[in-house]
Parts: structure tokens; C-alpha cells; sequence
């Protein structure tokens, strides 16, 4: 195994984000998670491995002034930091016509999908330079297809497309940054005690995945994990889609 290295999680506490922790933890390493549910994160600390090698922080991604807070500490606390994965945002949709989409709704959803990854980037950056470390960001297929009325959540994971490959060119040679855009990924079991859930997957949901599935949370750390590894060295500013296969399925209405 190559050296342990310290990862710093936003959103880590439940959803794909506790995947993401509980992978790297796995694999070694020291992880850092933030998250502004204080009852998500009390779960995740009984449920991740390795106690001795997480840190625990709330943070909310979208305050300049806690985003600097938990770098800060992270790095006070394991000593360095290798790598950021900005996965915090608000994640459901908001269905609604556009004619009645606050301006306070709007940039909720761009404070903290947007902004927080922002943020992360302003502020990690110079921890990051010394060890040649990496982002991750979180998009979703969202940001290259949509469905009526979602447009602040489309518009939050489109930036983040832009902004990944604006980032890789900025911080490059020393730091890649690279976005990561799920699809249908499955988080029933990964959520805080009162939201988790066990989800029967119909015929028809499956069907509209070529890979025959709904994702996972693992599907997404496992890439995670790559991207954020020295194996990847030589990839930056790109947008990875992680959706079975279902971007790419034509589906007719019958």
C-alpha cells in the first residue's frame, strides 16, 4: 500500500459522501469530514472504520470564514493535506415552474453546490501545492442533461463543470482537479438513522441503466479514490459521468 495520505470530505456525513469516507478510511488513509447535520455526523461516527484516523468537523461550505475554520484545523490536526472532495450540496431538485423560483431559493443552491467548492479551492489550494495534491469535485449528469423545472440545481452542477477545468488550468502542474458527475445512485442505506430506507428497484428502473443497475455510493468512491491517487497523475480538468450507461440510452415514450 502507498503512504497514507489526508483527505478532507465536505457532505461527508451521510449519501455519497459517507461512502467516499468510509472508502478512503478503508484504503488507509486519513479523512477528514464536514457537514453542517449535526445528527448525520454523530452516525457517521459509529458507522466509519478507524477512528484514530478521522476527524470529525462541522462546517458550513457555503461561510468563507468555516471553510477556512476546518482546513485550518484539518491540517493542525493530521499535519498535511493531500487531497479535497467537495461533495456538500443541496441535492434534491427543486420542482417547481421557473416563474416561481426565489432568487433566495436560487442562490441557496449556488451558495453551497457552487461557492463551497469555490471556497475549497480558494482556501485548500495552498495546502494542496506541497504535496502535488488533488480535488474532486461533485457534479452530476444534471449539469449535461435535465428534466422541467430543475434549473438552479442544472445551473449549480453545470458551474461546476466550468469551474473544474477553469481550476485545473489555474492550479496546475501542482494541483489536478478533476469533477465527478453521478447519475441514479442509490443512497438509501448510506443516510443518517431517521432518513435511511431500503429501496425496491423495479424492472423498468433498471432497464434504463445499460450497466443493468442503479449505482451505488461505492461506485463513486471507488473513482473517487483513483482520482485523488497519484495513479492518476496525468489526468486534470475533466468531468467523469457515472450513470450505468444511462446518458448515452436513447428512451422512447410508448
Amino acid at each position: 500500500m502507498t503512504s497514507p495520505c489526508t483527505y478532507y470530505v465536505t457532505g461527508g456525513a451521510q449519501g455519497i459522501g459517507l461512502g467516499i469516507a468510509h472508502t478512503l478510511l478503508t484504503e488507509g488513509h486519513r479523512v477528514v469530514i464536514t457537514d453542517i447535520d449535526g445528527e448525520a455526523l454523530d452516525a457517521a461516527a459509529q458507522r466509519l472504520p478507524h477512528p484514530s484516523q478521522l476527524l470529525i468537523l462541522t462546517a458550513d461550505v457555503s461561510d468563507e470564514a468555516q471553510v477556512m475554520a476546518s482546513l485550518e484545523k484539518s491540517v493542525t490536526h493530521f499535519g498535511r493535506l493531500d487531497g479535497i472532495v467537495h461533495n456538500a450540496g443541496i441535492a434534491d431538485p427543486f420542482h417547481g415552474p421557473v416563474e416561481q423560483l426565489s432568487l433566495e431559493t436560487w442562490q441557496a443552491y449556488l451558495n453551497t453546490n457552487l461557492t463551497g467548492a469555490f471556497l475549497c479551492a480558494k482556501h485548500g489550494a495552498a495546502y494542496l501545492r506541497p504535496h502535488g495534491g488533488s480535488m474532486v469535485l461533485m457534479a452530476s449528469s444534471r449539469a449535461i442533461q435535465s428534466e422541467p423545472d430543475t434549473e438552479a440545481y442544472a445551473a449549480s452542477k453545470g458551474g461546476i463543470v466550468a469551474l473544474t477545468h477553469a481550476l485545473a488550468v489555474s492550479l496546475g502542474p501542482d494541483v489536478r482537479v478533476n469533477a465527478i458527475s453521478p447519475g441514479w445512485i442509490e443512497v438509501g442505506d448510506w443516510q443518517k438513522p431517521s432518513r435511511q430506507q431500503s429501496v425496491e428497484h423495479r424492472d423498468i428502473d433498471r432497464e434504463q441503466h445499460p450497466a443493468g443497475r442503479v449505482g451505488t455510493p461505492e461506485d463513486i468512491a471507488s473513482l473517487t479514490h483513483f482520482l485523488l491517487s497519484k495513479e492518476s497523475g496525468f489526468i486534470t480538468g475533466q468531468n467523469f459521468v457515472v450513470d450505468g450507461g444511462m446518458t448515452r440510452k436513447m428512451i422512447y415514450a410508448e
